[in-house]
């Protein structure tokens, strides 16, 4: 989506997100605590292994003497047991929290993405969407599961053999240990690196992901327009974009382990070149279990070297993955309010109020973030009952106003009532409960015919969704297919033409009952004959009902109680279709020269046709 600009985050790790990110773990706080009691248990079986190893030399090989040999091989075995068995409980406890932390994660994002308030939805691709809950999600599930348990067995494991090194010989101890100061400055370099292209892989995911959504939903359109190469050297920027930081990431994390062996084997180097001391003093078991310890002293030490890096590639997810799911709706209810009547998770319907259909717009203005004024001074002022046409050139404000109407946005200035009371005294989900919204480009979801109208209310029986289909023209073509209202309409109702799906959202709109009617150029993109369908249905839909029409083609308002002419914002004409006519003004011009218009498409379509 152009436009569309990621939040930019520090060029370092933030302790700050991995806290708040790990508020989805502690539902299962028990089972990472006994993941890091299994751990350190066996970090000290792993710890007390060489010591074994130097009583066995010390006993048996430098004594000569086998005597207790079983008793030792069975607590060396015993010992082995113990380390599978909590291994396995381990791989069985990180993969659960892994698992339900992927699935809390993305319910929130989900239950986030319901709560948003449209003007999210004007800005952010799907792809950016998307990838954060997918990708990113499963990145940071595998590093709560997984990482962070190595890292205890890793800390204990380190801190262990730390101290049973120093306590053996606390000299040749420190002389081994000198090398970690080289490796902390070592890592906090290559982990700036490594987050920098990390950060930019998920950036270009994102788009790579948006760029497939596109590909996808728009195929139609690219292949009429013959787009397909265009398309695919864009994609293959975006490919490119990511192999080459992919590449660059890689390379850091090549040249960064490798250092981490080279210090280790430094550390190794220096205990054998001065451990035939330790031999001569204390005995060769000593020196054994002294270079077991050095040798495996740097398998943890490589291990949290690996997870750093792993956990500047899980910074990248978290971040974007906690931006989203922290966003708030630009668009809330008081807490006065919720108190009141609920929420859209938890809403107290036996407190909300009867709709008469009263609407009043006063001193209503708006602007969108980027400082774009829409509306200016509006005032309406609108009778329950009563249909309301909204006419006027492209970008005059009209969808604007409805919009406003249906609060998905909210005024700037000034205040919008609902029979007196100001609509933000009261629900989001009460207003919108008693709306119905019908758009120019319907949208249906995948299953059948019956399931798409009665969508808002799971509950409706099917003589109830057969009734709103007979009011608004529809139950002719269902009734015709062969599984009827049980007819699969396939994803985004791609297998039933533009005028089925639009008479479908009709049905949809209309089976709750709401006092309150939208029609947002719901007739500009279906053909004639379902338009004369629909225009049956419109009458009949709109009695009694507060409606507001935002109509393309004039010829569908004219039945309308009063018509709106915008321009720049405002009012600058109303009245009847006749009224209006008499005028000779606005309303006249945009009438006869679209009337004009639609004479001079019908003759040329006769032409076409005796040809």
């Amino acid at each position: 989506m152009q436009g569309f600009k990621e939040k930019e985050f520090d060029e370092k790790i933030d302790f700050s997100i991995w806290r708040r990110l790990l508020k989805f773990a502690r539902p299962y706080r028990r089972d990472l605590i006994a993941i890091i009691i299994a751990m350190a248990i066996t970090a000290a079986a792993d710890i007390a292994l060489p010591l074994l190893t130097k009583y066995a030399i010390d006993t048996y090989i430098a004594g000569n003497s086998l005597q207790g040999l079983p008793g030792f091989m069975a607590v060396y075995a015993v010992i082995f047991g113990i380390q599978g068995a909590l291994v396995a409980f381990f791989v069985r406890k990180a993969s659960k929290v892994e698992m339900y932390v992927s699935y809390d994660i993305r319910k929130e994002g989900f239950k986030r993405l319901q709560q948003l308030s449209f003007s999210f939805y004007d800005h952010t691709p799907v792809g950016y969407m998307m990838a954060r809950m997918t990708s990113d999600v499963n990145r940071l599930s595998e590093t709560i599961g997984w990482s962070l348990t190595d890292v205890a067995w890793s800390i204990c494991f380190v801190l262990g053999v730390a101290g049973a090194m120093l306590a053996m010989n606390w000299r040749l101890a420190l002389l081994v240990l000198v090398v970690l100061p080289p490796l902390a400055v070592v890592s906090l370099y290559f982990q700036k690196k490594i987050l920098h292209y990390h950060r930019i892989i998920r950036r270009t995911n994102s788009r790579i992901t948006g760029a497939f959504n596109e590909g996808i939903t728009g195929a139609k359109t690219s292949k009429t327009l013959v787009r397909e190469q265009a398309n695919l050297e864009e994609f293959q920027v975006l490919t490119k974009e990511m192999y080459r930081s992919s590449v660059k990431s890689a390379t850091f994390s090549a040249i960064y382990m490798p250092i981490v062996m080279v210090l280790g084997s430094i550390g190794t180097a220096l205990a054998l070149w001065q451990g035939g001391n330790i031999a001569l003093l204390t005995g060769f078991g000593t020196l054994a279990a002294f270079l077991s310890y050095t040798t495996q002293f740097f398998d943890p030490v490589q291990q949290l070297a690996r997870i750093f890096a792993e956990l500047q590639s899980a910074q990248a997810a978290a971040e974007r993955v906690m931006n989203l799911v922290e966003t708030q709706p630009e668009i809330t209810d008081s807490q006065g309010v919720e108190a009141i009547y609920g929420d859209v998770f938890a809403p107290k319907r036996e407190n909300w109020e009867p709709i008469k259909g009263r609407v009043t717009f006063q001193h209503t203005g708006f602007a969108y973030q980027s400082g774009e004024r829409v509306l200016e001074d509006f005032n309406l002022d609108v009778r329950p009952g009563e249909r309301i046409a909204l006419v006027g050139e492209t970008g005059a404000g009209k969808s604007t106003i409805v919009n406003l109407l249906c609060r998905f946005y909210e005024p700037t200035e000034g205040q919008i009532l609902i029979d007196g009371k100001d609509y933000r005294a009261r629900s989001q989900l009460w207003l919108q409960s008693n709306l119905g919204y019908v758009l120019q480009s319907p949208h249906l979801f995948s299953g059948t015919i019956a399931d798409n109208i009665r969508y808002g209310n799971r509950s409706a029986s099917l003589e109830q969704v057969r009734r709103a289909a007979r009011l608004v023209h529809a139950d002719g073509f269902i009734e015709a297919l062969e599984k009827g209202y049980d007819t699969q309409v396939g994803e985004g109702g791609n297998l039933l033409s533009t005028g089925q799906k639009q008479l479908i959202s009709f049905a949809r709109a209309i089976l709750p009952d709401p006092q309150l009617f939208v029609l947002d150029e719901a007739t500009s993109s279906i053909d004639t004959e379902t338009e004369a369908l629909i225009q049956q249905a419109i009458y009949n839909v709109l009695e009694n009902r507060t409606s507001f029409i935002v109509a393309h083609r004039l010829s569908t308002i004219r039945s309308a109680d009063r018509i709106l002419v915008i321009g720049g914002g405002k009012i600058i004409e109303q009245g009847s279709h006749r009224e209006l006519m008499a005028q000779r003004g606005h309303y006249y011009e945009l009438y006869t020269r679209q009337f004009m218009q639609e004479r001079q498409d019908d003759l040329l379509a006769g032409v076409e046709k005796v040809e």
